[in-house]
């Protein structure tokens, strides 16, 4: 298959699995296709589980699949395994299908470049929306809570993530909230006992009312404290929400998204715009740091200096002796794990719609914030000093704007926003 060069159409995510999402849709179809025909006598699953290869193991991702189904069809687990591989390995964008250990399937991706570039097409087209999806369209459902503010939040963000994947959601609640849930953004559709009894979200209690909270962090740092832990955990609502440092998980998220958005006003003033592509990894003239290599366009094009006083207070260290020290990185190394995220997010999403878990929302933002900075600093999007714009720096461009889209998104299923300046 060939490359995608400049000006080329860019395979769409629905042309090949490049979420575990998409692969478990196509180990799914083969399932149901080995049924139909015969070849495996089992029920078809309602979903089947992908999951990106541990370390140390074999291809792209992995399923357990065969071993879920080796009782019910009455066969060996490796057996169902390579009923399944010859069907999935005829699917496209699928490069290889191995066996490993009692029966799992392995699975590596053609062409990883395309699937790079079809993942940042797809946030492109979709925006803040990417992610959103209709495996949950058929579902009708209702959830009732007590009148507790942390409750009443894990309700509202519980709604939104099922909603984004197509479900319809209604909400009630014991009693009327008071005038201070309309500043979280909380609504509930209906009040009083519900005449038949309704699945209830219950969080451990936040130990705190809306007002006294509010009051105290206001309503950014309210949601991000009651939604980031579990569920089942004390929810940590203490003044470090408030903490405008590299420590406090909220700030570095929102952080990460001002900068990406902060990047294409630079490239804006640099005169030149994002283009998805494959020149991510560093050029041998680059340090490593962000300081040294984006400082010259900085000082002529930029930010205020208290919006770089906090970029150096999120390195928390001189730059420019950090950069003397750091060797660059091998190619496309930073851009991996970044790029890994966005293509994990769609998955993510519907995961947490289904768990109900706004959680694991907030963790994947932050594990997106961590990657995106590692990325930012080793292979800077904007040139620096004389250098003119080059394909990598598009390339970079694209990314770090991606993972800003990806960013805005989650925190806007939260309930938080995401400003451009901080």
């Amino acid at each position: 298959m060939a490359k995608p060069g400049r000006g080329a159409p860019l395979l769409l995510p629905y042309a090949c699995p490049v979420t575990p999402a998409d692969l478990s849709r196509t180990v799914l179809h083969a399932v149901r296709r080995a049924v139909d025909e015969n070849a495996l006598r089992a029920p078809v699953p309602a979903r089947v589980r992908v999951e990106r290869t541990r370390p140390g193991g074999s291809g792209d991702y992995a399923c357990a699949v065969a071993l879920q189904l080796a009782g019910p069809a009455e066969l060996p687990a490796l057996e169902v395994a390579r009923i399944l591989r010859e069907r999935v390995a005829a699917e496209p964008g699928i490069g290889r299908v191995e066996i490993t250990g009692p029966g799992f399937l392995s699975f590596t991706l053609d062409v990883p470049s395309d699937s790079d570039l079809a993942v940042l097409d797809a946030v492109r087209e979709q925006g803040i929306a990417y992610g959103h999806g209709g495996a949950l369209r058929d579902e009708i459902l209702q959830f009732h809570h007590a009148r507790e503010v942390r409750a009443a939040v894990t309700a509202h963000a519980v709604r939104r993530l099922l909603v984004s994947q197509g479900a319809r959601v209604r909400i009630s609640c014991d009693e009327a909230g008071g005038p201070e849930w309309s500043r979280l953004g909380v609504t509930v559709d209906a009040y009083g006992t519900p005449p038949v009894p309704l699945p209830r979200i219950r969080p451990v209690p936040a130990g705190a009312t809306a007002g006294e909270l509010l009051e105290r962090l206001g309503a950014d740092a309210v949601r991000w404290g009651l939604l980031r832990p579990a569920g089942h955990d004390r929810a940590p609502l203490g003044d470090d929400l408030l903490v405008q440092g590299e420590a406090n998980p909220l700030f570095r998220v929102r952080y990460a998204h001002a900068r990406a958005r902060a990047l294409t006003r630079g490239a804006a003033a640099l005169g030149f715009t994002s283009e998805p592509g494959e020149s991510l990894e560093p050029v041998a003239h680059e340090g490593a740091d962000l300081a040294a290599s984006e400082g010259a366009a900085y000082a002529t094009h930029a930010e205020p200096a208290p919006y770089e006083s906090a970029y150096a207070a999120h390195k928390g260290a001189e730059p420019l002796a950090h950069a003397a020290a750091t060797p660059s990185p091998p190619p496309e190394a930073p851009a991996r794990p970044l790029l890994d995220l966005l293509a994990d997010h769609p998955g993510v999403l519907l995961a947490a719609a289904r768990h109900r878990a706004p959680d694991r929302v907030a963790r994947q933002l932050e594990a997106v914030a961590h990657a995106f900075f590692d990325f930012h600093d080793s292979c800077p999007p904007l040139p620096s000093g004389d250098e003119k714009p080059s394909a990598a720096h598009r390339s970079r461009l694209a990314l770090a704007e991606a993972a800003g889209t990806v960013l805005a998104g989650g925190l806007s299923l939260l309930g938080i926003s995401a400003p451009a300046y901080l």
